[in-house]
């Protein structure tokens, strides 16, 4: 018998699917080219493996503590890191993260390569562009972004893939993913690899998809409002 937060997941988990795959036909994409990335902070370890159970393989967490702790409790998982990363914490996050949504300066990208160098492991970066200068959200300012480009680049244990940005709150979705998908287009020229962009959450993933999302980062429309 199923156990009632198993099935509330599967519903939302199902609701989100519909949304995605109507998104990705509005805009005429392949849902095969897009990934959703479960964002579980501060929900238990349980709903992570009932998500896996329902056959979600991503997972987002945005503290070292949290993420690292579920990491080691359920192997054989996905794991992005979302959250503004700190070079302290690069060296743990660099032994389990195999996706760092949130690289926004030379020296973070230098860090996670010493501790993916470290881990003998290789881990995919994204870099985390703001759109509005807001040093509280974190981001690379667009003019920066190539200096973060070329450190991602150069490092042997770092797979560039692509950017990360949240819509400013001042500023349209469909504004503010459109000028990321602008960045992107400049970078590329010099950086082919870049495929990837982390765009789009629960509330603003449809616009996203239009500018070309490729991982969707969603929270409350899988699991649901957060408890203090």
């Amino acid at each position: 018998m199923t156990d009632p937060r198993t099935g509330q997941l599967r519903e939302r988990l199902e609701a989100v699917e519909k949304r995605v795959s109507a998104a990705c036909a509005a805009a005429g994409r392949r849902r095969e080219d897009v990934r959703i990335v479960a964002v579980t902070k501060k929900f238990p370890v349980t709903d992570v493996a009932a998500l896996a159970g329902l056959g979600m393989r991503d997972f987002g967490e945005s503290t070292d503590a949290e993420a690292s702790g579920k990491a080691a409790a359920l192997p054989g998982l996905r794991w992005h890191f979302v959250g503004r990363l700190q070079r302290n914490k690069c060296r743990s996050v660099a032994a389990y993260a195999d996706v760092v949504h949130s690289v926004d300066r030379p020296e973070v990208a230098r860090a996670l390569e010493a501790g993916a160098r470290r881990a003998e492991r290789e881990v995919e970066v994204m870099m985390q562009v703001s759109l509005d200068g807001d040093p509280g959200r974190g981001g690379a300012r667009p003019a920066d972004v190539p200096a973060v480009a070329e450190a991602c680049a150069a490092a042997l244990h770092l797979r560039l893939a692509g950017v990360m940005a949240m819509a400013p709150l001042h500023v349209p979705p469909d504004e503010a993913f459109g000028r990321l998908a602008e960045i992107v287009a400049r970078l590329v020229p010099a950086h082919p690899e870049l495929t990837s962009i982390s765009a789009g959450m629960s509330a603003d993933f449809e616009i996203a998809l239009r500018h070309g999302a490729t991982h969707l980062r969603l929270g409350t429309a899988l699991l649901g409002h957060r408890t203090p």
